[in-house]
């Protein structure tokens, strides 16, 4: 969730002040890498969840302020549409048993907000896009109240100067427009951090850009959309069109879209805060009464509140965070690009291929990306959202072999060599990749899952909603249970 914003209409000085201002954040956050202290004795790892809200029928429940007030946790959030609610689970270390009490402590979470939840007619289920999203759910009534969703809805919806035009090819094809964003609000993620001094934050970052391609491949969970079976990880094309300001004229001029996965490699975490601020309009221009350079050279942490609120208007798949804990500064690399569940289990089988790799890739003496373009990594992750689990993605040395193919053959010892880099305990690493393993044996993901599951239900005489309805109840059943998606029943 991002920050708090009241709301409030923009002037032309706001802008012209927020420039500035967000411009001399940048300056001192420059100052802050080469002269500040950002290292951290114990490199920390977190999670964030986003969950749909479902009835007893399957469908969409608006009902994510009731759901709060029963669950009653400060680790449950509001999100962007009525049937959504996020967690955020608290940061653990990665050494050791980090993921395992991690999961533990999101399964407990989890099962005591079903519990609550269930008392106002409502249940959680994490999945990357909810089958039984309906047109009627794409009105703005579907927003949440909180004022930042809506200062927001305004301004990309003022940005574009029209309504959001959704279209998106696959099995079926989907056309449709909307005039706020909850389009985005269909689209369900999870959210991987990693904690990373500033010396190392360029190859962690770089490594999670080559990574994105299989990450995508093995963890797509969003086949429907709107009724239509669309793309293996169709919450890809949804978000890039959900929350694009350009207009056709402006994407033809070849604008950058906020929904950004990067051009280039890069050197320094500057370059990408430097990046958004020189290519990326204001969207939310508040400015606080900090000054940025005066708490520096006063000895104190400055807040660079409109570096932060800026960059949070920038969507890139991986996004750098500069935030303070316990009065120090750290950097994040925020890993955005995979969607919620199928399960507890899973979620943290993908974070530990995530940590893996991005680890051993990014602490390799020959970078992984002086031999793969930023253009086949790019190529690599749409390709992957398109189809999913059975895709083709190019690796250097390997070529192009299926995702599956590449996962066992290459890169699970490698994701393994990295989380022993990392101290984590070898019971607990093995335990996790083994679910990536069998999920590319078997070649069952939530998304080939839940395609199956509707396909069969169809071919047994249902219509296309009640198939939707039923495999979305049989979905949210085994997620649950906790099972791995490779393990759950099939017909």
């Amino acid at each position: 969730m991002g920050q708090d914003v009241d709301r409030r209409e923009f002037t032309r000085e706001d802008r012209t002040a927020y420039r500035a201002k967000v411009r001399r954040c940048l300056d001192v956050f420059a100052r802050m890498l080469g002269e500040h202290d950002f290292s951290v004795e114990h490199p920390q790892v977190g999670v964030e969840i986003e969950f749909n809200l479902i009835d007893d029928a399957g469908d969409p429940a608006m009902k994510n302020a009731e759901a709060l007030d029963v669950i009653a946790d400060d680790d449950f959030q509001t999100e962007l549409g009525l049937f959504n609610v996020e967690i955020n689970v608290p940061p653990s270390r990665a050494a050791d048993d980090g993921l395992t009490v991690m999961e533990e402590t999101l399964r407990a979470d989890l099962n005591h907000a079903q519990e609550k939840a269930a008392t106002v007619g409502a249940k959680l289920v994490m999945i990357g896009i909810l089958p039984t999203l309906r047109d009627e759910h794409f009105a703005a009534e579907s927003l949440s109240p909180n004022p930042r969703y809506h200062l927001l809805s305004e301004q990309i919806l003022d940005a574009r100067g029209e309504d959001i035009a959704i279209v998106i090819d696959g099995v079926d094809r989907l056309e449709t427009t909307a005039d706020t964003i909850i389009p985005e609000a269909a689209c369900t993620s999870t959210q991987l951090h990693l904690q990373v001094e500033p010396d190392e934050f360029a190859p962690m970052w770089n490594a999670a850009q080559a990574i994105a391609g299989v990450q995508v491949a093995v963890g797509a969970n969003s086949p429907f959309l709107l009724g239509r079976q669309l793309w293996h990880e169709t919450r890809i094309p949804l978000f890039e069109q959900a929350t694009d300001t350009r207009s056709e004229e402006l994407k033809t001029q070849g604008v950058r879209p906020r929904v950004f996965f990067g051009e280039r490699w890069i050197t320094s975490v500057f370059d990408l805060f430097e990046e958004n601020v020189r290519y990326f309009p204001a969207l939310l221009p508040i400015v606080s009464e900090e000054d940025p350079l005066e708490a520096f050279e006063a000895g104190r942490v400055p807040e660079l509140e409109e570096l932060r609120l800026h960059n949070g208007t920038v969507y890139r798949w991986n996004r750098p965070i500069y935030d303070i804990a316990d009065g120090r500064p750290h950097l994040r690399v925020e890993n955005r690009l995979l969607p919620a569940g199928p399960s507890v289990v899973d979620t943290l089988a993908n974070a530990a291929l995530f940590y893996g790799l991005t680890t051993v890739i990014g602490k390799s003496e020959r970078p992984l990306w002086s031999q793969l373009s930023f253009r086949a990594a790019e190529e690599n992750f749409h390709a992957a959202a398109r189809t999913g689990i059975e895709t083709d993605l190019y690796w250097p040395s390997v070529g192009t072999v299926p995702a599956r193919e590449l996962v066992l053959r290459h890169l699970l010892p490698l994701a393994a060599a990295g989380l022993e880099q990392m101290g984590m305990d070898g019971e607990v690493s093995g335990r996790l990749l083994d679910v990536i393993e069998r999920r590319c044996v078997t070649g069952v993901n939530g998304a080939s899952w839940l395609i199956d599951e509707v396909t069969r239900r169809r071919d047994a005489g249902a219509d296309r909603v009640e198939a939707l309805r039923a495999a979305t109840l049989a979905y949210e059943e085994n997620m649950h249970a906790n099972l791995p998606v490779h393990e759950w029943p099939r017909g």
